[in-house]
């Protein structure tokens, strides 16, 4: 969380899109997912970065955290 926060100030961005795969192939967010999600909107909402989506790739599609309401 720290790295990804710490490189959003150092490009100077005020919102990330995170993007990640599940090697599984299940595109479900994990409770894992879930709770690093909501870490880093709120680490970013303290540094000025928005976390506008967190996206979960799978072999059979995507997931929108923020479709689902997790953010």
């Amino acid at each position: 969380m720290r790295e990804v926060i710490a490189r959003a100030i150092a490009l100077s961005a005020t919102a990330l899109i995170i993007v990640h795969n599940h090697p599984s192939g299940d595109a479900t967010p994990s409770s894992r997912d879930i709770r690093l999600t909501r870490d880093l909107v709120e680490a970013g909402r303290h540094m000025k970065v928005a976390v506008h989506d967190h996206v979960i790739v799978g072999a059979a599609g995507r997931t929108s955290m923020r479709a689902l309401g997790l953010i």
